[in-house]
């Protein structure tokens, strides 16, 4: 069956369409994007405004006629960390399927974890042994560690690259102190977590998804996306630290010309390396490997698995 799923996050609204039945590896048939920044359209008591109500009805609508002109049977729509902590969610979600008729499930930080951490474990399999996944999307960053398809331990911080350059770095480039008082931020949060995943020792394989893990393995020197889903792709800890102060004394427009970087993302890259960067020193990882699976995929597996059981 042909399955699509519309994916509202706190950058984006995307909806990949794919040919999938129980027990086979879906395969991407098509792709809609659209550039909404949700995280960043919040108001001072941290609503979504008109404008961003307004511009999220009309892309869902788009998503929408998108998924009926490829013959999508089965819509699988969700909401991560934007909607989700939006003052005004619930209006927000009625509107759109007073308007649309789309049901946004709104996915905890927990679900958005734990359902990427189930296509990072498809996608490499059980001899990857015990997986750690960072996730650092436009509102949070998920943290996941487990042997199994259900991690054992799973956190979601709310320090996503789109929130955090919105919130804590107005400046282009940003002014120094403001990447120092960012830098403290991130790390005080991250450390708040550590015990959660210490305590089941090391990790066999550690694995990232999400843009911003790309984009920073991609300005390292990393293989581009054209040469292929099964390429590896590896970031190491030193490339990050090694890149944050470059980032740090660029303008937005300067970052968007590095390799890989696109124009829309150039502005938060700074504020994901930072937290990539705490993330990886404090939880003691070296280098990591790209999964190209995340939770968009997730979603489509747990719902193949349903299927399977029906």
């Amino acid at each position: 069956m042909r399955l699509g799923v519309l994916d509202v996050g706190s950058n984006t609204v995307h909806l990949l369409v794919v040919d999938a039945h129980p027990g086979a590896r879906p395969l991407p048939a098509h792709s809609h994007k659209a550039e909404l920044r949700l995280a960043q359209l919040l108001d001072e008591d941290g609503a979504i405004g008109p404008d961003g109500v307004d511009r999220l009805v009309a892309v869902v609508r788009e998503a929408l006629q998108a998924a009926e002109d490829k013959g999508v049977e089965d819509l699988l729509p969700f909401a991560t960390s934007a909607v989700r902590e939006a003052t005004n969610a619930d209006d927000v979600l009625a509107r759109v399927r007073e308007e649309t008729g789309v049901e946004l499930r709104v996915l905890s930080g927990a679900e958005e974890a734990r359902l990427t951490f189930l296509a990072v474990r498809r996608w490499f399999g059980w001899s990857a042994g015990k997986l750690l996944v960072l996730d650092i999307g436009g509102g949070s960053l998920e943290i996941a560690y487990g042997i199994d398809e259900e991690p054992d331990t799973a956190v979601s911080l709310p320090l996503g690259a789109g929130r955090l350059t919105a919130a804590r770095l107005p400046g282009d480039p940003p002014h120094p102190d403001d990447v120092r008082a960012l830098r403290r931020h991130v790390r005080t949060e991250i450390a708040r977590t550590v015990g959660d995943f210490s305590r089941f020792g090391a990790p066999d394989h550690v694995v990232a998804t999400s843009k911003t893990f790309r984009q920073l393995a991609r300005i390292a020197g990393a293989a581009r996306s054209a040469e292929g889903l099964y390429v590896q792709r590896e970031l190491k800890r030193a490339s990050v630290e090694a890149w944050v102060p470059r980032l740090a004394a660029m303008t937005g427009a300067e970052r968007a010309e590095l390799p890989g970087v696109s124009e829309g993302r150039a502005g938060q890259l700074l504020a994901g390396a930072l937290v990539a960067e705490a993330a990886m020193d404090l939880l003691h990882v070296e280098s990591l490997e790209i999964c190209p699976w995340a939770l968009r995929e997730g979603v489509i597996l747990r719902r193949l698995d349903h299927m399977g059981q029906g």
